[in-house]
C-alpha cells in the first residue's frame, strides 16, 4: 500500500476517491438531464399552444366564458397530439348547464312590473309579444316614432298589432313620450347610464344600449315569452306573423340574402327577429349575449354573424332560419313587389336624420300605392323611391 500523499507533495492537490468521482459524474449527468427536461418541456409547450390556438380558431366562442363563471370542461382534455379535435365538437352538459343558469336575475318587483306588461300585451296565444326600444333622441316630435306606430296604422292589417307591442323604454323622456301615446311601456333601467341622447353608430355608447336591449330582451325569452323583435327604423307594412316558417325557432331578417332559408352564408340583421321561448333558444341567446366580452367593440348583430356557423348551435338542436328579403325587406335589399311586402328596414342608412329623411319616402311611397284600386296597385308603384346614398 503506498501511504497518503501530502497536500505539499503534489502543489495542493488532493486525488479524489471513487466517491468523489461518482458524485461529479453525478452532478453532470443531473445538469444533462435538467437542459433535456427543459428542451422537452419547451417541445411541450409550443404543441400545446398549437393545439390550443387550433382549437380556438375552431371553436372561438367557447373561450369568450368569463373564466370566473365557468371553468371550461374541455381544456383540460386537449391532447399534445391535438387527436381529441373531433371529440370536442360535442359541447358537454355542464356546459348546457351552466348556458341554462346562466340567467339574467331582475329584482322582484321588476320582475312582477315586467311580467305585467307582458301579459297586457300578449297575443291570442297567450305567449307571444312584440318588442322594440326607445331612448329620447326617437322619440322627439316628427322623428323615428312617429313613423314608426304610423306605419302600424297605413300598413294593411298592421293596426291591431300595435296594442301588443311592449316599448322598452331607455330614459324618462322616452318613458313619458310612451305613456302618452297609451302605449305598453316599459322601463330598461341601467344604474349610472344615460341612454337619451342619440348613440352615433358604434360609438361606446351606442354598443352600451345595444348590449343592454339584447340583456332586456333574453330575460323575456327566460321568462317564456315568444317574441317579435322590431327596430323602430322598421315599417311594418302586413302582418308579418302569416309569413313566418311554421318550424323556425329562431329567423331573423337579412342585410343580404344570397342563398334562401337556411343558408349561413346569409348576413343577418339583428334589427328584425322572431324567436319562440325554448330550451334551445334561451342557451343559445346566453351563448349569443357572452360574445360581448369575447369580441370587444362590436354589437350583437356583428357577433351573430361570427357565430352563425359555430358548432355549438346545431350542437344543442337549433337551425337559425333567414327571412326572405322579398317579403322583410330593407335599404341594403329594398323588396321591389309591394304586394307581397311586410316590413321595409331603415339598415344601411347611417344616422337618424337620414332614417328620417329616407322613412318618410317609404311611407310616401306606401299611402300612394294603397290609394290606388287593387289591380291598379302593383303596375302603378314597381318599387320605393329610395335615397341614392343614405348615411
Amino acid at each position: 500500500m503506498h501511504p497518503a500523499r501530502s497536500g505539499s507533495e503534489d502543489g495542493g492537490a488532493t486525488p479524489k476517491r471513487d466517491d468523489d468521482n461518482l458524485e461529479s459524474s453525478g452532478n453532470h449527468h443531473l445538469k444533462l438531464s435538467g437542459a433535456v427536461a427543459l428542451k422537452i418541456t419547451l417541445v411541450f409547450a409550443v404543441v400545446a399552444i398549437t393545439c390550443l390556438l387550433f382549437y380556438q380558431s375552431s371553436y372561438p366562442l367557447e373561450f369568450y366564458l368569463k373564466s370566473n363563471s365557468l371553468v371550461w370542461p374541455r381544456a383540460s382534455n386537449i391532447s399534445s397530439s391535438c387527436e381529441n379535435h373531433d371529440a370536442q365538437s360535442n359541447a358537454s352538459s355542464s356546459f348546457y348547464q351552466f348556458m341554462s343558469q346562466n340567467t339574467y336575475l331582475l329584482g322582484k318587483e321588476e320582475n312582477d312590473e315586467l311580467e305585467e306588461t307582458l301579459r297586457k300585451a300578449l297575443m291570442k296565444d297567450n305567449k307571444t309579444v312584440i318588442i322594440t326600444s326607445l331612448n329620447a333622441a326617437w322619440t322627439e316630435p316628427n322623428s323615428m316614432l312617429d313613423l314608426f306606430l304610423e306605419s302600424f296604422r297605413i300598413g294593411n292589417g298592421t293596426e291591431d298589432l300595435l296594442k301588443h307591442v311592449v316599448f322598452g323604454a331607455f330614459d324618462q323622456t322616452a318613458y313619458n313620450r310612451c305613456l302618452a301615446e297609451r302605449l305598453h311601456c316599459y322601463a330598461i333601467t341601467t344604474d349610472g347610464v344615460d341612454f337619451s341622447g342619440e348613440a352615433p353608430y358604434m360609438t361606446e355608447h351606442y354598443l352600451k344600449m345595444m348590449w343592454r336591449r339584447f340583456d332586456f330582451l333574453r330575460t323575456v325569452l327566460q321568462l317564456g315569452y315568444d317574441f317579435v323583435f322590431t327596430d323602430v327604423d322598421v315599417m311594418w307594412l302586413r302582418n308579418p306573423l302569416e309569413r313566418f316558417y311554421p318550424d323556425g325557432e329562431f329567423q331573423i331578417a337579412c342585410d343580404r340574402n344570397w342563398a334562401g332559408y337556411s343558408d349561413l352564408s346569409n348576413s343577418p340583421n339583428g334589427g328584425f327577429y322572431y324567436v319562440k321561448s325554448n330550451s334551445r333558444t334561451i342557451q343559445f341567446f346566453n351563448y349569443w349575449y357572452t360574445g360581448q366580452d369575447y369580441f370587444p367593440g362590436k354589437h350583437d348583430q356583428d357577433v351573430l354573424i361570427m357565430i352563425k356557423n359555430n358548432p355549438f348551435i346545431p350542437g344543442i338542436g337549433l337551425e337559425i332560419r333567414f327571412l326572405n328579403p322579398a317579403d322583410f325587406g330593407g335599404f341594403c335589399e329594398p323588396n321591389q313587389d309591394l304586394d307581397r311586402v311586410i316590413t321595409m328596414h331603415a339598415n344601411c342608412c347611417v344616422g337618424l336624420d337620414n332614417k328620417v329623411r329616407a322613412i318618410k319616402m317609404v311611407i310616401d311611397d306606401w299611402k300612394r300605392y294603397m290609394s290606388l284600386p287593387v289591380d291598379q296597385r302593383n303596375s302603378t308603384i314597381r318599387s320605393w323611391t329610395l335615397p341614392r346614398i343614405c348615411g
